[in-house]
C-alpha cells in the first residue's frame, strides 16, 4: 500500500504486510536516516502493536510526525 502522509516532510510512505505483521516499511523525503530506522524497528512488528506505539507522536510544533502518520496509514490499512 503506498500512503500519502500530510503535515510532515515525508511525501509517500510504502507499507507491505504480511496478515498482520509489518513486512517492509519505506519512506520518500523526510529524515532519511531517522525513518530508515523506525522502518528497521517496525519490520517483523503486529500491526497493532506498531499502531499504538506510533500514534500521536508529534514532531516538533506540528501535531503529527512521521512516525504518527505511519500508525494513521496502518490503520487505514487495517480499517479496509
Amino acid at each position: 500500500m503506498v500512503y500519502k502522509p500530510t503535515g510532515v516532510c515525508s511525501q509517500m510512505i510504502n507499507i507491505e504486510l504480511d496478515q498482520d505483521t509489518i513486512q517492509s516499511v519505506t519512506f520518500l523525503g523526510g529524515c532519511n536516516g531517522n525513518l530508515q530506522g523506525i522502518a528497521a524497528l517496525v519490520q517483523g512488528m503486529k500491526v497493532k502493536d506498531a499502531i499504538e506505539k506510533l500514534r500521536g507522536i508529534q514532531c516538533g510544533n506540528r501535531s503529527t510526525s512521521c512516525p504518527d502518520q505511519l500508525a494513521k496509514a496502518l490503520e487505514s490499512m487495517i480499517e479496509q
